[in-house]
């Protein structure tokens, strides 16, 4: 018996430690029952069918809670005398202990189960979005400290449920963030019930965090009030009484700390936002590889890394796009943050974007009109991780498309002739035309299988080709010779020593920028033997690739870090209505620049596969 137990612990070993590549015994598959299908005529039909019941009811599950929290934020939005923003922090730190017990069951308790993993999907948790995560997790957490800090210091008018939901906040980041760096790609195969619906709850309490943080921003609204208050002042109307007590019972004081609180706060919200996307999509890929078994021809042999290699003018022309954008930007955000906002800021940002925009759009076209007349193969396999890409794609570019529309509406229905009410009408067009032609491409390449392996691999003979044969001689030689040659040196020719020391040394320095200039010249010629064997076609494709990174980039960083026109410059707001056009403004701003961050990741992924 004792034997049979050891053998027994070795195999489960060896199968956890098993490759992916490789597929296990069939008597190691932990098929899925349900009570509804206990009598199907097969076990793989009764598998799939209690697949398709556990998806069902762990959707059901997360559409419940969602429906739960959106009920109480909209109470909160419209009646906050019967439902306060501390109920809906109570009802958010209930959903993220639960998800805490579950993730922490999960690294304790399902993942070392026997044939738990047998499978790791290569698609799902790229090293970018795992990074994304760490990245807006570690902003989101000084974001909760400041949070944490500036409610400390307003404690007299502040109630303890708001240090507290920070606190629970950090741990839930945490922890969240490290399940999702270490098991982003597992494909479970133990308690598959359970881990859908731990996993819906996570992905619900994420959105409602992020629905939480759209609509409710309550030291945005404390510093608007603390500006409208003094706008009175100095209008010569004073507010009324019970309102000036409040507001000076909860102003900032004139202190540096607070103000450090309340500026980092301001600065690092919109990480917060990101946040809570880039967890639910990493998620939902986890919830549809729970049970998935991967074939051996899923896996890729040969996995495209990103190489710096033959591109050119792509980089050349997105970094003076990033360069020219970061000067735009520091501009606006000087003159718009003062007191009265100069209208010539404005123009300068709108006639920045309408200058980008355009060349964004025509590469993307060109792109895709080079996929249709590539011979690469669609790739038709299933794939999650690609499915939801695209789907993220097509609905994070509604917030930019949605903000597009209800601008060009106010702007043609006022006075379109204006030159700033033109530039933001041109703006807007373009921004739906870059959307739909990036997509598009993005798409496009996506479902394009990788091409095959690059012209120095089938050609290894041309690779020492260009390197210089000769060496210079190393500093080891020169050092002995020199030895020998000074105990030669009778002691009488201490000067001639000295300068033939001199002249050593000057030899040395030579010899080391001669080894720095080869060092140059064999990089220089391996890179220009890489560019000159693509193709054009693929060289267009990755010079577009890497140009539409860049510009998207910046494109992220100008609304991420505070530049936000739509809502600065009041144009649609004096026509929406202030609540109106703030809610639109919290709902689309925050898929925009999640749109701008995913399509990073996708037009990487293009320029690997190319």
């Amino acid at each position: 018996m004792s034997d049979n137990r050891v053998s027994r612990q070795k195999s489960c070993h060896h199968c956890k430690s098993r490759s992916a590549s490789t597929p296990p015994d069939t008597s190691t598959i932990h098929y899925e029952k349900f009570w509804l299908y206990r009598h199907c005529s097969s076990v793989q039909q009764r598998d799939r069918q209690a697949q398709k019941a556990g998806q069902l009811f762990s959707g059901l599950l997360a559409m419940n809670v969602v429906f739960l929290g959106s009920a109480f934020i909209s109470s909160m939005i419209f009646n906050h005398v019967a439902i306060t923003l501390a109920d809906v922090w109570i009802l958010l730190s209930i959903l993220k202990v639960l998800c805490l017990c579950w993730i922490i069951y999960y690294l304790l308790g399902t993942s070392r189960q026997p044939h738990a993993v047998l499978y790791r999907d290569s698609h799902a948790g790229p090293i970018w979005i795992r990074g994304s995560v760490l990245l807006f997790g570690s902003f989101s957490i000084l974001l909760n400290v400041f949070q944490i800090g500036y409610s400390a210091i307003l404690i007299q008018c502040k109630s303890g449920v708001e240090i507290v939901f920070p606190t629970i906040e950090i741990l839930f980041i945490c922890t969240q963030a490290f399940f999702l760096w270490h098991h982003s790609k597992d494909c479970i195969q133990v308690q598959h019930n359970f881990t859908r619906c731990g996993l819906m709850l996570t992905i619900a309490t994420n959105l409602l965090l992020w629905l939480l943080a759209v609509t409710n921003d309550t030291i945005h609204m404390e510093i608007e009030s603390q500006l409208r208050e003094v706008e009175q002042r100095f209008a010569g109307k004073a507010p009324f009484p019970h309102l000036c007590n409040e507001t000076a019972s909860c102003t900032c004081p004139n202190t540096t700390i607070c103000k450090i609180f309340q500026k980092g706060y301001i600065l690092l919200y919109p990480f917060n936002t990101e946040f809570c996307l880039v967890c639910c999509s990493v998620l939902y890929v986890m919830w549809k590889n729970v049970g998935r078994r991967i074939s051996h021809h899923h896996v890729p042999h040969s996995k495209p890394k990103f190489k710096l290699q033959g591109v050119v003018f792509g980089p050349l022309l997105g970094a003076t796009a990033v360069i020219i954008g970061i000067c735009v930007f520091m501009m606006y955000q000087i003159q718009a943050t003062g007191s009265a906002p100069n209208r010539q800021v404005f123009v300068m940002y709108y006639s920045y974007y309408i200058a980008l925009l355009p060349l964004m759009s025509v590469g993307a076209v060109i792109g895709t009109i080079i996929h249709a007349l590539e011979k690469r193969e669609l790739d038709t396999l299933k794939n999650p991780t690609r499915s939801l890409d695209v789907i993220l794609l097509m609905g994070a570019a509604l917030g930019q498309i949605g903000m597009s529309y209800f601008s060009i509406v106010a702007l043609v229905a006022t006075d379109p002739r204006d030159l700033l009410n033109s530039l933001i009408l041109s703006y807007s067009v373009l921004l739906i035309f870059q959307n739909i032609t990036q997509n598009v491409f993005i798409i496009d390449g996506l479902h394009r299988q990788p091409s095959v392996a690059a012209a120095e691999t089938r050609h290894p003979e041309h690779a020492g080709q260009h390197a210089v044969p000769s060496e210079p001689p190393h500093e080891e030689d020169t050092m002995t010779s020199s030895q020998r040659r000074h105990t030669e040196v009778s002691p009488g020719k201490e000067e001639e020593m000295k300068e033939e020391q001199n002249h050593e040394a000057y030899n040395q320095r030579r010899v080391s920028m001669l080894e720095l200039g080869q060092e140059i010249r064999k990089a220089s010629l391996s890179y220009i033997h890489s560019y000159s064997h693509l193709s054009w076609k693929r060289r267009a494709l990755r010079e577009i690739s890497f140009f539409l990174v860049l510009c998207n980039i910046i494109l992220w960083v100008m609304p991420t870090f505070g530049a936000h026109p739509v809502f600065e410059n009041g144009l649609e707001k004096s026509f929406y209505g202030y609540s109106t056009w703030f809610a639109i403004v919290n709902f689309g701003l925050p898929l925009g620049v999640f749109y701008r961050m995913h399509s990073v990741g996708g037009l990487l992924e293009v320029y690997i596969t190319a």
